[in-house]
């Protein structure tokens, strides 16, 4: 129970009802009064009237004739009463002389309050006053220079009735109003539950780990627009999920293969036969497996410091020409082993505001795959210059392309062009490309047939770099 009154829709429903509830009283409050107020100044400024025409008509002789009161109360259709006053003032008292009631009490009206004020005033006097459980409006005024009083007096129940009749109705119509308010409100506010209840479902199946379901509303307001940021939630953690999936499984299968070539050399080393020629070249072999694991560990970390935003960079100016002349020294071993011509391409002055240490280690990235991917006897070269106020670190290879279409994949995690699993780790270009923008830059991709160029580009420096470089001294 205490559950269903702290429910969305129940509070909705009392909130529609309180309105209601507030509008009625309004037109409550503000049709019942006016409407008793106005009837009963209608009926009293009637007697008023009649009075004042019924004082300028007055002589001695019309009014202490009988006649007098009857015709008053034909024309008027109020009881009609000539009060003679006696006394001094203000010790006056009223006696009646003629009443239009015939043979009914007269005592009531003896010292009526409005008869007073009129005789006391000498002024016509009009008003309201109440006689045990009944209203009178009422009219006098003095006739005959004040010897004489004539005061019209009429119920006020047709009037009253008539409030009433429209305040009973008036409740009732409120009383009805009220129950549609809160059926409809009821039932309204039941439907709008439902759809939050339906959100409140699917958050709780995203929550799950359930994304095969898509979150639906049809509603075009707020809700409908909530339901419809819950459907790009549920999309996105779903291509989230299956990259974790793929991530897990291509990060296994990586790691599984070194292990599972470690643990056959280890195998075969136990063999007593095994001649030193063959177990020089195992031990080679497993030295290739550990550096190929220890890359990969390598490189799993960085990307797990990358996407949990732990992994910061020094902001400083960097000299792109004398980090092309540290790449080209170092990688011109292995270049020359794989037969590959690297070179040192012609550029201009180029200084990045960059984290040094991380844009030597795209370098060695971009060159590597270089290397690796294109045959032997292939031209590699690596430069750097300055373009639209950027600057800029270039790799570029002679080899054979690369298709537009499978470019933009190029950055994707154990992604390569065949579709199987890349040489090595199969993470340096997703690497690269994070690191980039880590330091607000991008890296651009530009391949036709028979040339592929990777360019870094990064925020260019303002202030000149020191060279790192040692000065000749000359004796």
């Amino acid at each position: 129970m205490t559950h269903a009154l702290k429910s969305v829709g129940a509070r909705l429903s009392m909130a529609l009802l309180l309105v209601v509830a507030v509008a009625l009283g309004i037109v409550y409050v503000a049709v019942v009064p006016s409407l008793k107020s106005r009837l009963v100044n209608t009926r009293v400024s009637q007697l008023e009237t009649a009075t004042l025409r019924l004082q300028r008509a007055a002589t001695v002789r019309a009014v202490l004739e009988p006649d007098f009161v009857e015709t008053a109360k034909a024309r008027t259709g109020a009881r009609a009463v000539v009060l003679q006053p006696l006394g001094v003032s203000p010790s006056v008292t009223l006696q009646p002389m003629q009443d239009s009631l015939g043979g009914g009490s007269s005592t009531e009206v003896e010292n009526d309050p409005i008869a007073q004020r009129a005789i006391t005033t000498g002024k016509p006097q009009h008003g309201t006053v109440r006689h045990g459980d009944d209203e009178y409006a009422e009219a006098a005024a003095p006739v005959l220079g004040g010897g004489y009083v004539l005061l019209l007096r009429d119920s006020l129940q047709n009037q009253l009735g008539s409030v009433h009749l429209v305040q009973r109705r008036v409740l009732i119509a409120a009383g009805a109003g009220l129950l549609i308010a809160l059926l409809l409100g009821y039932g309204g506010a039941w439907a709008f539950a439902r759809r939050i209840r339906r959100l409140e479902r699917a958050a709780d199946r995203i929550a799950g780990g359930r994304f095969d379901e898509p979150v639906r509303d049809p509603g075009g307001d707020e809700l409908g627009e909530l339901a419809v940021a819950f459907e790009r939630m549920r999309v996105r953690l779903s291509q989230l999920d299956d990259a974790r999936r793929e991530f897990v499984a291509n990060a296994s299968h990586e790691l599984r293969t070194p292990l599972f070539s470690l643990s056959g050399f280890l195998e075969l080393l136990n063999d007593e036969e095994l001649d030193e020629p063959t177990r020089r070249e195992f031990l080679g072999s497993m030295q290739e497996q550990v550096t190929r694991l220890t890359k990969l560990a390598s490189d799993l970390l960085d990307l797990s410091r990358l996407d949990a935003g732990r992994l910061s960079v020094e902001r400083e100016p960097v000299d792109l020409t004398e980090l092309v002349d540290d790449l080209v020294e170092e990688f011109s071993p292995a270049a020359a082993s794989t037969g590959h011509p690297l070179e040192r391409a012609e550029g201009g002055a180029s200084v990045a505001d960059a984290d040094e240490l991380r844009v030597l280690q795209i370098g060695r990235i971009l060159v590597e795959n270089a290397l690796l991917h294109t045959s032997a006897g292939t031209p590699v070269r690596v430069g750097a210059h300055s373009r639209d106020g950027r600057a800029v670190l270039e790799v570029e290879d002679d080899g054979p392309g690369i298709p537009v279409d499978q470019q933009g994949q190029l950055f994707e995690r154990f992604y390569r062009l065949d579709g199987t699993r890349a040489s090595g780790s199969g993470l340096g270009l997703a690497i690269a490309k994070q690191l980039a923008e880590l330091m607000d830059g991008t890296i651009e991709v530009t391949s036709g047939s028979g040339q592929t160029v990777f360019s870094l580009v990064l925020p260019a420096a303002r202030l000149p770099v020191e060279s790192r470089r040692p000065e000749t001294v000359l004796p």
